[in-house]
Formats: structure tokens, sequence, C-alpha cells
């Protein structure tokens, strides 16, 4: 009776690991507007819950997007190189200031259920800049472990692909 039970442990167990073995690390690139700006999700994680088709996905990354601050320009004198200049001042200052390039992290989670083996739907939520906003997800496989995916809330929006790993 014993070994039974062991053999029926075992198997049990055997039908959870490829669950939580299969834990993928996802790694995950969007088009997205978040915060009011337009521009680009890059970022990574892993599921730390994989039962059935229920995952629950920590994540984090930067998003990429450009902080036009009007007050610098780039002044293009045919007499030298390009400079920055401050409009309120009229001084040439750094050249960083005209590179309007900026990150921004974010953290999400996601809890989502695989349906018909294919699609998968849920739920999250993404805390950046002080602000936490609730989503729908959704993707599908468009090749071998790599999947469109879609996320839709208030005030952020992104579209892109997620492969797993």
């Amino acid at each position: 009776m014993k070994t039974i039970a062991a053999g029926a442990v075992a198997a049990l167990g055997l039908a959870l690991v490829p669950g939580t073995a299969q834990a993928d690390i996802v790694a995950e690139g969007n088009v997205a507007r978040a915060d009011g700006d337009w521009g680009v999700e890059l970022g990574g994680g892993f599921d730390v819950l994989s039962i059935g088709g229920f995952k629950l996905r920590p994540m984090g990354g930067v998003f990429v997007y450009s902080d036009d601050d009007e007050r610098y320009y780039e002044d293009r004198n045919s007499l030298g190189p390009t400079q920055c200049r401050d409009r309120e001042t009229g001084f040439f200052v750094d050249d960083e200031r005209c590179d309007d390039g900026a990150l921004r992290a974010y953290a999400k989670v996601e809890a989502t259920f695989t349906l018909l083996g294919t699609a998968e739907a849920g739920l999250g939520a993404r805390y950046s800049v002080g602000n936490l906003r609730p989503y729908a997800t959704a993707s599908l496989p468009i090749v071998p472990l790599v999947r469109l995916k879609a996320n839709v809330g208030d005030g952020y929006y992104a579209l892109g692909v997620k492969g797993s790993f």
C-alpha cells in the first residue's frame, strides 16, 4: 500500500512539475502609450506560478520615450559644429540637454489563463511614476515560443511581441 501511495504522490508530482518546470522566462517588446507618452517598452519576467493553464508572472523593464523639452534646441549654424543652446538665456549648454530620449522604469504583474490551448487572456497591473494601472492582456502564438501580445487599460495601451525561453 505504501508503494501505491508513493507512486501516486510521485505521479502527482510529475504531473505538476511540467507546469512549474516550464516556468518560462519571458522577454517582451511593445509599442506603448503610458502616462501620456508614446514609446517602447522593453522588459522581462518569469512565471512564479504555473498550474495547468494558469500563470502568474511578475515583470519589469524600461519605457523608452521622447521627453521633448522646448527650452533647449540644436543650433545649426554654418560656421561651426551643431551645439545645444538654451532658449531662455541664449547660452550654449551641454549637448545632453538637447537629447530628448528618456527612460522610465516600470513593474507589472500579470495573471493569465491559456484558453483552447493557444490563446492567453488575463489581467495585469502596471506600476510606473507613482501610478498603478490595471489592464487586460491577451496574446496569440505567431511562431513557437513567440506570441503577439496586447495590453489595454486606463491610460495604458501596448502592442508587441513576447518570447518565452
